[in-house]
């Protein structure tokens, strides 16, 4: 039986640099070969920790502030205190980015765990150790093939939860509902997986957020079910901005079909556009309002990363 080639929205071009950077693992940077944690950590044993993805453009990372405001967020609601603010996380990623000399097309993950534990058990009271910081970031440029191709999508069973169980506003280490989606959608055929919110409405992908655009007015989820994304509000924030109706709204899978145009948000890709929701075409091909979007949102980049520059000056 022939495999299917399939695509996600992480999907980088190959840079052989990557085999030789330096990462940096709690107040050390050292070879990617070398970079390790032990099996005792929280994150590995339970996923107990939460992570930022942030993009680096001209020597600044691109809306940190909105990062960081997400990232202390979600650390303080799990009581995770890492005796570091904004500034000294920047100092780690700066330092990383400089040491691997990169200036710009390179992408982090920034991980922080609950720490090593003095036993494999459960509670958070046995990590005694202060916590674990990791900076992981990679020369990388998303895949030509992601504008020009597009994304299908297929709908899953698997949804993303209410608040009191799971609530998805949490960038934690505790993905298995995404992978879930994700291998749902991946032996469906698709690229990537549509979830729907616990009511049945359009929700959000396994790895980004989703927008439709449907006679000119672009909608997104309520988001209440969905991560809050920094993209996500840059697009809101640009569509009310610029004359763009944009709705915050429940909206079904009808509407979704019928779309004219949809496309995912995500630091890595921006705007990825979206060609195929369960085997049914999106619109005509002609993505206007999307590619609008995307000139807006790189304008909005180049003017936080000015306005980075104009601070530290």
């Amino acid at each position: 039986m022939e495999e299917v080639a399939h695509h996600s929205t992480h999907d980088a071009e190959i840079d052989a640099r990557n085999d030789n950077i330096v990462i940096y693992v709690n107040g050390e940077l050292v070879a990617k070969s070398e970079a390790v944690v032990s099996v005792y950590d929280s994150g590995f044993m339970l996923g107990d920790g939460m992570w930022e993805g942030l993009r680096l453009y001209d020597g600044k990372w691109a809306f940190f502030d909105e990062h960081m405001d997400r990232l202390f967020n979600s650390l303080k609601s799990v009581s995770i205190d890492i005796d570091l603010g904004p500034d000294g996380i920047l100092d780690i990623l700066n330092k990383t980015a400089e040491a691997n000399g990169m200036t710009g097309d390179a992408h982090c993950r920034l991980m922080i765990t609950r720490g090593r534990k003095a036993k494999p058990f459960q509670h958070p009271g046995l990590s005694r150790f202060g916590p674990t910081i990791v900076a992981i970031i990679e020369h990388s440029k998303p895949a030509q093939s992601l504008s020009a191709q597009g994304i299908s999508l297929a709908t899953v069973p698997q949804v993303r939860g209410l608040p009191m169980s799971q609530d998805a506003k949490y960038n934690s280490h505790s993905k298995l509902n995404c992978i879930i989606g994700y291998l749902q959608a991946e032996q469906a055929g698709a690229d990537e997986a549509l979830m729907l919110d616990p009511h049945g409405f359009v929700n959000t992908t396994n790895a980004c957020n989703f927008f439709i655009v449907r006679r000119g007015e672009v909608w997104t989820s309520t988001g209440d079910y969905c991560m809050n994304g920094v993209t996500r509000q840059k697009v809101i924030d640009l569509c009310r901005a610029n004359d763009i109706p944009v709705f915050e709204k429940n909206f079904s899978l009808y509407e979704a079909y019928g779309a004219d145009e949809a496309f995912l948000t995500g630091t890595f890709g921006a705007q990825t556009p979206v060609a195929k929701i369960d085997g049914k075409t999106i619109g005509t091909g002609d993505r206007k309002v999307t590619m609008r979007i995307r000139e807006l949102y790189k304008e909005a980049v180049l003017e936080n990363v000015e306005n980075q520059k104009a601070r530290t000056a």
